[in-house]
């Protein structure tokens, strides 16, 4: 992480970049803070970790700040387990915590209240007795025009009245809002006399029951923004057309610091959701086991999948920043993992289908030892493997009619044991169900530690492990959670089928060597031929495959 902190930010360009040199230069600005507001009604995605790395690396390219704040102005679904998670996800990602401080919108409950106030007094906001239906009908369309509220001509002393009243609970909720006074006639519709107070007699996690009315988002944020000496807000794209309401905001607050708000486009992955609202649905309908399912996007699943800070920052780095809308292909993030895995993985030997070998030429009690490489890095050494008549291999390195592209090990066939000796098979034992439980086969003992085989051709190299030198234990691969590239929902936020049916397959009774005994969720192992692999942090005594051994995507 501490490399990536001293070197990567002064190659990243993108045009956020290109606006903060320009507000630089000219004297605009002088000091760079930024900001992540999550809501805390959930847990943190791949999709939040981008708006985190934007900001986060912003700020430490410019020696600026970079303040994490809870966007908790709707209590409704908000809740203090979320505020611990995306705090822990936050430190996890970028291993530090913000450099700006930590902040809650809740905080600023007042100073956005006494700006109401100040507005009102403005004469530039009213207290509106419509209903949702009849504002929704005054609102208007895309191409008609709003009509005005028959409460928007209320004095400016009623108003100060009626939203005194509405703080101080004599209103039942959907009673009135608090509605600015822009243009019912603009084409943005978010500048239509937007609300910009509700009521809500909602216990809030931080505030309790002290306030019963709730600042709008579109109101509050560009208050925080400001409060905070914010000097660039940066969102996602969704956001484009509410930053003139923003702008509506600071410029009518009175307030002397003016952040500016920025759009870029969001994370979209292939063969994944990331809406909050669906990955919710996931874990209540249970198609996934929790928020920290390894299938899921969430950062906590990432984390136990064993998917590294380091390699999710480098994928977001690699999908790149701009305003255009795009759908990254999630091959990409398996490809930063495996790179990265690849060279920093120590190599072990596991069994995930295992299958019995009888080496009938070899002396029933004799035991000899092979070397094999500890990592990619020789200078992590090696270990030795011990090597006896009873070997186990794995069940897909045996076919019984082998097609002319298998080259492991077939009847009648020869292949490589690894760093061992040369193998044939000479017999096929079944069980009464046909099924094959013991393979009987001779080594060539001339081809010790992989010497030539005289003029034979050996194409295939499998794994093994010897009886007495494992353990067992249960193993999880876990693959793209949807079949589609792109998931598309129905109305009825029904998934369509795009489930797949084998985002998980589970291997009961795995043979590991024994060196793994003892081994942490922290430790990261290459198991040949079979993937990257960890164990589970909340089950010690299972396997969770990170990612396959070699990715699938073709970096342009």
């Amino acid at each position: 992480m501490d490399e990536m902190k001293n070197n990567e930010f002064e190659t990243t360009s993108n045009f956020i970049h290109n606006i903060i040199d320009k507000d630089l230069q000219s004297g605009a600005v002088t000091k760079i803070h930024t900001r992540f507001p999550p809501e805390p009604n959930g847990y943190l995605h791949i999709g939040s970790a981008k708006a985190i790395w934007i900001n986060w690396s912003i700020a430490k390219k410019y020696n600026g700040k970079f303040n994490l704040r809870y966007d908790d102005t709707n209590p409704i679904k908000e809740d203090d387990e979320f505020v611990k998670a995306i705090e822990q996800d936050i430190f996890w990602l970028t291993g530090e915590k913000p450099s700006g401080g930590i902040f809650y919108g809740s905080d600023y409950f007042m100073q956005c209240y006494e700006y109401a106030v100040k507005i009102i007094k403005d004469g530039k906001a009213f207290v509106c007795d419509l209903t949702n239906a009849q504002m929704s009908e005054y609102r208007g369309t895309l191409t008609r025009a709003g009509k005005e509220s028959p409460f928007k001509n209320r004095t400016i002393e009623e108003n100060l009245m009626l939203f005194e009243k509405m703080k101080n609970g004599e209103f039942p909720e959907g009673k009135c809002t608090l509605r600015a006074k822009i243009d019912m006639s603009s084409s943005n519709m978010n500048l239509r006399d937007p609300i910009i107070y509700r009521i809500l007699f909602k216990e809030h996690h931080r505030q309790g029951n002290k306030w019963c009315i709730y600042p709008m988002y579109d109101f509050a944020h560009p208050i925080q923004d400001a409060l905070e000496g914010i000097s660039h807000s940066l969102c996602s794209i969704e956001f484009d057309n509410h930053r003139p309401l923003y702008d509506w905001v600071i410029d009518n607050i009175g307030i002397k610091q003016k952040p500016h708000q920025y759009e870029f486009a969001r994370l979209n992955m292939t063969n994944t959701v990331m809406s909050k609202r669906y990955l919710r649905q996931l874990v209540e309908t249970k198609t996934v086991d929790s928020w920290d399912d390894p299938r899921m996007p969430t950062l906590c699943g990432m984390r136990r999948r064993g998917y590294t800070p380091t390699a999710i920052l480098k994928f977001i780095e690699l999908s790149g920043v701009s305003r255009a809308i795009s759908l990254v292909d999630s091959g990409l993030l398996e490809f930063c993992i495996c790179e990265e895995l690849n060279k920093i993985a120590d190599r072990r030997v596991a069994i995930l289908e295992p299958v019995k070998v009888t080496i009938t030429n070899y002396p029933e009690n004799k035991e000899e030892y092979f070397e094999f490489w500890n990592n990619i890095n020789p200078e992590k050494g090696k270990r030795k493997l011990p090597f006896s008549n009873e070997i186990y291999i794995e069940k897909a390195d045996f076919m019984e009619n082998p097609t002319d592209d298998f080259f492991r090990l077939a009847l009648g066939k020869e292949v490589r044991l690894m760093n061992a000796y040369i193998c044939k098979c000479n017999e096929i034992v079944k069980d009464k169900n046909g099924e094959i439980i013991e393979l009987k086969c001779t080594v060539d003992l001339e081809t010790k530690n992989n010497k030539p085989a005289d003029k034979r051709k050996i194409k295939g190299t499998i794994h093994w492990l010897c009886k007495d030198a494992f353990f067992t234990t249960t193993i999880k691969c876990y693959n793209l959670l949807f079949n589609d590239t792109n998931v598309v929902v129905s109305e009825d936020e029904d998934f369509n089928g795009a489930i797949n049916p084998q985002s998980v397959v589970e291997y009961k009774n795995c043979m590991l060597e024994n060196s793994l005994k003892g081994a942490t969720s922290s430790e990261k192992y290459q198991f040949v031929r079979n993937g990257y692999f960890g164990v589970d942090c909340k089950n010690e005594n299972e396997y969770i495959r990170i990612a396959p051994l070699k990715s699938s995507y073709k970096p342009k």
